[in-house]
């Protein structure tokens, strides 16, 4: 690619993640080099990294997140996961291995405190002009809004979640 652009897939809709995914598959597609690092999250059954086995090498998912999920004040482990993800993930954007590069739920890591914006804005600011960089998540900081070239919003409008309907396999996991 010639320039990379920044995106944000941001707000309290389901979907975040999939669009991300979905620019990932249309990537390698065209032979582009894809690595998605996931924060909050260590779920190594979920379809998306048994996808990314078939893609490999073109696509690459890291999940990095602790087992479970911040209910309150995240604990050591949460911040020593973030560490470690955030710093890969800078590395990954810098080494020129990869044509796109996802941050998925990086929003969430810095609204549970476990990341500065700050250090997400240095990410954004010093990402090499080929690489194209995506950043999911709920919570996008304002400051990572504005620094975006696209910013996509997912409103939920109605969910079968609200029923009691659980994660379907091959569908949300």
């Amino acid at each position: 690619m010639d320039k990379g652009y920044i995106q944000v897939y941001t707000g309290a809709g389901k979907g975040k993640t999939t669009a991300a995914l979905g620019l990932a598959l249309r990537a390698v597609g065209h032979g582009l080099r894809v690595c998605m690092v996931q924060f909050m999250k260590n779920d190594r059954g979920i379809g998306e990294i048994r996808a990314a086995e078939l893609l490999a090498p073109r696509l690459s998912i890291h999940p990095m997140g602790p087992e479970g999920f911040i209910t309150g004040k995240p604990r050591p482990v949460d911040h020593e996961m973030a560490r470690k993800a955030f710093d890969f993930a800078r590395d990954v954007v810098q080494n020129g291995a990869y044509d796109v590069v996802i941050l998925d739920e990086v929003n969430m890591a810095v609204h549970f405190g476990l990341l500065s914006v700050e250090e997400v804005l240095d990410v954004m600011d010093h990402k090499p002009d080929s690489v194209e960089l995506v950043l999911t998540g709920r919570d996008a900081p304002p400051e990572v809004v504005e620094r975006a070239d696209l910013v996509t919003e997912m409103t939920e409008i109605k969910h079968y979640f609200a029923k009691g309907v659980a994660a379907r396999k091959g569908i949300e996991r």
